[in-house]
């Protein structure tokens, strides 16, 4: 326990951190590009803006995933960071559709800058935005409201060091459309960096089974079980990535009704053992209690059996 609290204070003294360092970064950039007429460093600041909002977001999701659950909350606040992570990666994509719309309108109308104190300023910003990545690198890994993040200052890390290459190339070159090509570069990182962030946090709003579980592989695994007759109402959602639950019923032979205790026992230690799967509400019946029998029997309604409009569907998560 002292360990996870040691781990959470960690993390939020990083992220407090990354909010200062990238709050200097935003002043200088802005500054700099005004100065020297950079719309690339101004436009930088403005991504790393960005940046300052996902790190609040991030923060503020962090802060509220660790508060306990209550009467209105029976989950507490895990999907905090779920929904930052969304809104981290629906911005990141935005911003990616942004900047290739103004390097396709800057290869049309190039614009040249002093590429000496744009390398100066944008190496700063590579630097710090790097460090930044580096504080929420381990935190990461398990967490993907902090991966949002994560990938959020390592795209503006990249951002900053194609405008490092762009001012070495337009000071030795004087060829100003090496900065839409790059950005156009960048525009495919960040893409590629958002995409699963995206798609991962969106599936978990919309409680699509985990990749890691194979509900087909759960439902054949019980109906082996001797005195099981079939696994119905199946249900597996994850909260957040690293708490996934489920729900079933399962039809019990009236022969093994006796042993309705043992084959529960058998059922959940096996959810945790082969499947991972702590959090499991299982109800085992002798006979079916749907008003469609069909819904007894997972075979027929995957078969097509029933339309699906008219499925059961389990609305108690």
């Amino acid at each position: 326990m002292a360990e996870k609290t040691g781990s959470y204070n960690q993390l939020k003294l990083r992220l407090l951190i990354g909010l200062a360092i990238n709050a200097i970064i935003i002043v200088a950039e802005f500054l700099g590009g005004y100065l020297i007429n950079s719309m690339a460093l101004m436009g930088d600041a403005g991504h790393n803006l960005i940046d300052q909002g996902s790190l609040f977001l991030a923060l503020y999701a962090h802060i509220l995933a660790a508060r306990p659950a209550t009467e209105e909350r029976t989950f507490g606040y895990h999907r905090a960071g779920i929904v930052s992570a969304f809104v981290n990666g629906f911005v990141l994509l935005l911003t990616a559709g942004i900047l290739a719309a103004i390097a396709m309108y800057r290869l049309t109308s190039p614009v040249m800058v002093p590429g000496g104190w744009m390398i100066i300023i944008a190496l700063v910003s590579f630097l710090a935005n790097l460090s930044v990545a580096w504080l929420l690198q381990h935190g990461a890994k398990d967490d993907l409201n902090i991966r949002g993040a994560f990938w959020h200052m390592l795209a503006d890390a990249w951002v900053s060091l194609g405008v490092v290459i762009c001012g070495i190339g337009i000071m030795y070159t004087g060829w100003t459309r090496l900065d839409p090509l790059i950005s156009l570069v960048i525009v495919v990182v960040i893409a590629k960096g958002a995409w699963p962030i995206f798609k991962e946090s969106l599936e978990i709003l919309l409680e699509s089974t985990p990749p890691t579980v194979n509900t087909k592989k759960i439902v054949q695994s019980i109906e082996r079980i001797q005195g099981v007759n079939n696994v119905h109402d199946l249900h597996v959602w994850a909260v957040e990535p690293r708490l996934i639950m489920l729900t079933c019923h399962v039809l019990v032979d009236s022969n093994h009704e006796r042993e309705k205790d043992s084959l529960l026992h058998t059922i959940q230690s096996m959810m945790t053992s082969e499947f991972g799967i702590g959090h499991h509400t299982i109800q085992l019946e002798v006979e079916c209690t749907e008003s469609n029998i069909i819904h007894c029997d997972l075979n027929r309604l995957t078969n097509g059996e029933i339309n699906p409009s008219f499925s059961h569907s389990h609305s108690g998560h």
